[in-house]
C-alpha cells in the first residue's frame, strides 16, 4: 500500500497540474484587438479572465509589454476579473513613432490609456501601473480625471523623473540610448537585471529580455524627458490609491518617492514588500495577487 508520503506528493502533483491547466485556459481564452491613439499610434490590447467581472487595466513599465503581467494574467485567483493589458507606444506590438515628441509629451501616453479604456468598453476599471506605467497613469488622471475609474495601484511607481527619486545608473541609461547595437543590447540586459532583487528563472528572464529588445530605441532615448503632471494627476486623485514598492528596489528610490507622493496626496495607502526589488508583482506574485484582489474588491464595493 502506498504510504503517507506518496499521497502528499500525489496531492502536490494534482495541485500543480490544476494551476498549469488554469494558466493554459487563461491564455487560451484571451482575445486581442487594437485601439488608435489621437496621434495615430496603433495600440495592441489583450484581455482575458471573466468578461463580466470587475475590470483591471495593467500598464507596464519601460522595456516591458503585456508579457510583464504574465503572473497576473495566468493567476487562477485573478480569473474572476476582466484582465486587460496593452503594449505602451514604442513597446511590444504597438506602434513605434519616430518623432521624439511622441514620447516626451506625457499627454500622449495619457491619451493612449484613455483610448484603450474606450476601445475595451470597460467601466470603472482599476488601473495598475508599474514603474513608468505609474507615470502614465498619473498623466491619465491629470488629463482625464478619476471619474471613470474605480481606483489605482502604483507598483514601483515613478512619481517624477527627478534625480532625488530615481536611482543613478548613468552608464545603463546612456547605453540604452546608444546607436551601437552591442552597447544598446547589453544595457537593456543590465536594466532588466536591475528590475529584480531576486532574478526570475532563466526562461522568464530570456523572454523578458527578448521583449525588451522589441522596444523602440528612439523611445528609450526620449522617454527620460517625458513630462509628468504629478500635482494635477496623482495630487488630485480622490479614488482609492495604493502605492506598492519593493524595499530592495534598485531603480526607484523608495523613501523619497513615497515622501513626494504623500506630499502630493496624503490620502494614499502604501505598502513596502521587504523581499522585492522593482517588480513585486513578479518577485512576490502570490502575495501581490492576493493583495490586488482585495483592493479590486474593495474599490468595487464587494
Amino acid at each position: 500500500m502506498p504510504g503517507p508520503l506518496f499521497f502528499r506528493c500525489f496531492r502536490r502533483l494534482l495541485a500543480a497540474a490544476a494551476l498549469l491547466l488554469a494558466s493554459a485556459a487563461a491564455h487560451a481564452d484571451s482575445r486581442q484587438y487594437t485601439a488608435v491613439a489621437p496621434d495615430g499610434v496603433t495600440l495592441a490590447i489583450q484581455e482575458s479572465g471573466d468578461p463580466a467581472g470587475p475590470a483591471v487595466v495593467f500598464v507596464h513599465g519601460l522595456l516591458g509589454s503585456r508579457l510583464s503581467w504574465d503572473a497576473q494574467v495566468s493567476s487562477p485567483l485573478l480569473q474572476r476579473y476582466r484582465l486587460i493589458t496593452y503594449d505602451l507606444r514604442g513597446h511590444g506590438q504597438s506602434g513605434q513613432p519616430t518623432a521624439p515628441q511622441a514620447y516626451t509629451d506625457g499627454r500622449r501616453w495619457a491619451d493612449d490609456l484613455a483610448a484603450v479604456i474606450a476601445a475595451s468598453g470597460v467601466r470603472r476599471p482599476v488601473l495598475v501601473g508599474w514603474s513608468l506605467g505609474a507615470a502614465v497613469t498619473t498623466n491619465y488622471l491629470a488629463a482625464h480625471g478619476d471619474a471613470d475609474i474605480a481606483g489605482a495601484v502604483y507598483v514601483g511607481g515613478v512619481i517624477e523623473l527627478e534625480a532625488s527619486q530615481i536611482a543613478p545608473h548613468p552608464e545603463v541609461y546612456r547605453g540604452m540610448a546608444s546607436s551601437d547595437l552591442k552597447t544598446h543590447l547589453d544595457a537593456e540586459r543590465a536594466f532588466l537585471a536591475l528590475c529584480f532583487a531576486t532574478q526570475p528563472d532563466t526562461v522568464t528572464f530570456e523572454r523578458l529580455l527578448a521583449n525588451a529588445a522589441l522596444a523602440s530605441p528612439g523611445m528609450q532615448a526620449a522617454v527620460p524627458r517625458m513630462t509628468i503632471a504629478a500635482r494635477e494627476g496623482l495630487g488630485a486623485m480622490r479614488k482609492p490609491l495604493w502605492l506598492i514598492y519593493g524595499a530592495r528596489d534598485a531603480l526607484v528610490r523608495v523613501e523619497p518617492s513615497l515622501e513626494r507622493a504623500r506630499r502630493l496626496n496624503p490620502r494614499l495607502q502604501a505598502t513596502v514588500y521587504a523581499a522585492s526589488g522593482h517588480a513585486p508583482f513578479l518577485e512576490e506574485a502570490e502575495r501581490f495577487n492576493r493583495d490586488l484582489a482585495g483592493f479590486i474588491d474593495a474599490a468595487n464595493g464587494r
